[in-house]
């Protein structure tokens, strides 16, 4: 306890420390007074009030009307004071885990005017702790792991628990572990909570989970003391230490020989109690293949052992197979020995399969001459039947790959003959595909490609490689180069081509005389010079050169080819200016300027004629507006009843004829066609005519399949109104014969389009004589 000692005051107090009924400790000082300054009290849960202290004054003598007065936290509420005897209790419960102490304010003052008869004086209540609460697991329950096969004593996990009492008053909040289940596999240290293995050899595949237990009593774990438990899963983790096990020592498949390459032959399966990457296993062939026919793959899914085929099998060379197979473990344990590992035995037998014909070649590559007769034998191929019976084979050509059928095969040797003329310079390779069959399964099919080359003769006459047209200049000096021509040939001689160039004989002796001569180049093309320089355009204007071209064939192919040249005027440094006939048609003296000057005044003359007959011919037409005042809806009145030239030209008046007198093929105003067509034969009516949608359908079925129209959609007016008019028949107004006295006035009643037809049709008798 702690004392305040306090000097010239007349009044001392008195402080029960609260740890017996109405005990109190005083202290006496001369010349003043000492009281105890703090009350200790357990925290307690009531219901009853409890006494804290007891205060008394030196004033508290001869009967005086005093009284004492509490203040501070939790004055009135949680501590109340005896006005009279000053004595304190405690009302609520007390929990020093929400508030281990309380300030407080005593005051003597007189009990009937209130007026204080001492300074106040502050004290302290503490509150002392009490073993209340029980240790708890904040995090639990919890979850651990440890891999399978740990030494004993290898730690689990920790766990914690709390406890909210004072961890400095006594032992209340002194913990001490220990374990409830999960004996004899796990154990706790009592201090530090930790979990740890207790059994040697835990396995995973025995047993993978275990609910452990604990408990925290505080106290230090004697009695009286409280506890909490909480539960910790642990579950243990694999290690590799199961090898794998193939299921059977011994696999028999049987296998078709025609099995293709790449395709499953079997499954093998080492099952391996592990899990996860420690029962992943690899499959390998160590004996029995030394041929590499077969592979064995892992199924990444199923962990499964996929045999399959690398190479064709043939049952009529090897009928069965026995090999071992091994599975080894992915992954392996530090300090197991390498990886755990099984074998097995795998025999495979071959199922014989009727197999397909097999060609002693899969291409065949053969040679002809272009010239080759037909019946020609181009080549064999051959084939036979791999199985044990030996059927026979018959061989057809693929039709699709010589759609012109200039080949035949026969279909018991399989050779190869020339059914038509071969052209080099056509086709040079013809790929066709044999089709070879057995006679006793026609489903047995083998196919294989000939590539037929032809051969190149020389039967193709070189030529000019252009259409030439020279140019010589009439005023050219002796020796000039007028034109360079070359050749080509079609065919492909080996030693390359090379050509001979000269005239024809009739005409080689007047032009070397008096007009050209050759100049071999070393491109296999000649040039051509002027002999002299007597050319003249007013004498010869063209000259036609004929020039035979020999090739190096054996035999050799020749050709007359034509070259063209014209005598041209020509500029001093040989720039052609013209090449016509000015001579015959100039005067002497008339220069090509004034010749375009003449003709520029002579079109001008034209223009103008015409301009004023144009402007004459539209000062004589009349108006064709009657009123032009009164031109509100832009209709245009016409003082004939047909249409003028502007109708005939605005559009197609044959679309408008009665389809019953069309008579040939009349061509689209729409557009120019590029192509001339035969005229159609015209429509000929049945005895009832021609149908109005027949006829249509027969105009759109022609505009659809017609190259010279457009891509495009065209409207097509056709004033034909068909048979069974209401209106009966108008022939007469095609004859003035007719005796007709019909009524037309009913015509007035359709309408203002037909009041004018009524009229016309509604005339006197003298009008009808006129």
């Amino acid at each position: 306890l702690s004392v305040i000692t306090q000097t010239g005051g007349s009044a001392a107090a008195a402080v029960a420390s609260g740890l017996g009924e109405g005990q109190r400790l005083l202290s006496r000082a001369k010349r003043g007074w000492v009281w105890n300054q703090m009350f200790v009290l357990e925290e307690f849960s009531g219901p009853d009030p409890i006494l804290v202290g007891r205060l008394h004054t030196d004033l508290d003598v001869g009967g005086r009307n005093i009284k004492y007065v509490l203040a501070g936290e939790g004055a009135g509420t949680i501590f109340a004071i005896n006005e009279l005897t000053g004595d304190i209790h405690a009302m609520k419960r007390l929990d020093r885990e929400e508030k281990a102490e309380y300030t407080l304010t005593a005051q003597v003052v007189n009990a009937d005017t209130d007026e204080p008869l001492e300074p106040p004086s502050e004290f302290i209540i503490k509150v002392q702790d009490i073993n209340d609460n029980p240790p708890q697991f904040i995090e639990g329950p919890y979850r651990a792991s440890v891999p399978e096969m740990s030494a004993v004593g290898t730690p689990v996990t920790r766990v914690t628990a709390t406890d909210a009492d004072d961890p400095v008053y006594g032992n209340s909040a002194k913990l001490i572990y220990s374990i409830l289940e999960g004996q004899p596999y796990f154990s706790v240290d009592p201090n530090s909570a930790t979990i740890k293995i207790a059994l040697h050899g835990m396995d995973r595949e025995m047993r993978e989970e275990y609910l452990v237990v604990i408990q925290a009593k505080d106290m230090g774990g004697h009695s009286g003391g409280l506890s909490g438990t909480t539960t910790v899963t642990v579950t243990l983790t694999d290690i590799n230490d199961n090898p794998p096990k193939f299921s059977k020592s011994l696999y028999e498949f049987t296998i078709p020989e025609d099995l293709p390459i790449g395709k499953m032959g079997g499954k093998v399966k080492a099952n391996d109690r592990d899990i996860g990457d420690n029962a992943k296993s690899t499959y390998n062939i160590i004996e029995g293949d030394d041929q590499g026919m077969f592979e064995i793959i892992t199924d990444s899914q199923t962990q499964e052992g996929i045999l399959r085929l690398k190479k064709p099998l043939d049952y009529e060379t090897r009928r069965a197979y026995t090999l071992k197979v091994e599975a080894t473990n992915v992954r392996s344990e530090p300090g197991s020995g390498g990886p755990f590992r099984d074998t097995a035995t795998v025999k495979i037998v071959v199922d014989d399969s009727d197999e397909p014909p097999i060609f002693s070649k899969p291409v065949y590559s053969l040679e002809v001459n272009e010239n080759a007769p037909i019946n020609t034998v181009i080549g064999m191929v051959a084939a036979r039947d791999p199985d044990s019976t030996g059927s026979q084979v018959r061989y057809f050509i693929d039709r699709h790959t010589d759609m012109e059928r200039q080949f035949n095969i026969n279909a018991d040797d399989g050779k190869i003959t020339l059914a038509k003329p071969l052209d080099r310079e056509t086709d040079m390779w013809h790929n066709i595909t044999v089709t070879a069959m057995e006679v006793r399964n026609h489903s047995q099919i083998s196919r294989a490609i000939v590539a037929i080359r032809v051969m190149d003769i020389n039967d193709n006459a070189p030529e000019f490689a252009n259409e030439y047209e020279a140019f010589l200049c009439e005023n050219g000096k002796p020796g000039q180069v007028i034109q360079t021509v070359s050749a080509v040939d079609k065919d492909d001689p080996v030693q390359g081509h090379s050509f001979n160039y000269r005239l024809v004989p009739e005409i080689a002796k007047k032009f070397h005389l008096c007009v050209y001569v050759f100049s071999s180049l070393t491109d296999n093309s000649i040039s051509v010079v002027a002999k002299h320089d007597a050319f003249r355009r007013q004498k010869q204007e063209m000259y036609f050169l004929p020039i035979i071209v020999t090739d190096n064939g054996n035999p050799p192919m020749s050709s007359t080819n034509t070259l063209t040249i014209r005598v041209c005027g020509c500029s001093s440094d040989g720039t052609v200016l013209s090449c016509n006939v000015e001579a015959y048609v100039l005067p002497i003296g008339l220069s090509m300027g004034a010749l375009i000057a003449i003709l520029a005044c002579i079109i001008l003359l034209l223009v103008i004629v015409v301009l004023f007959v144009t402007l004459r011919r539209h000062k004589n037409e009349p108006l064709i507006i009657k009123d032009d005042e009164d031109v509100r809806e832009n209709i245009i009145r016409y003082d004939d009843e047909g249409g003028g030239e502007e109708d005939t030209e605005a559009f197609d008046i044959a679309t408008l004829q009665n389809p019953d007198g069309i008579n040939g093929y009349l061509p689209r105003k729409d557009i120019k066609p590029d192509l001339q067509f035969m005229p159609r034969a015209g429509q000929h009516s049945g005895p009832n005519g021609v149908d109005v949608d027949e006829f249509i359908n027969v105009r759109l079925h022609e505009a659809d399949n017609d190259p010279t129209a457009p891509p495009y959609d065209s409207i097509q007016i056709y004033g034909y109104e068909g048979r069974g008019s209401i209106a009966g028949s108008l022939s007469s107004l095609e004859t003035a014969s007719s005796d007709s006295d019909q009524n037309y006035d009913y015509l007035r009643e359709w309408g203002p389009r037909f009041r004018r037809l009524g009229e016309l049709y509604s005339v006197g008798e003298s009008d009808r004589e006129t």
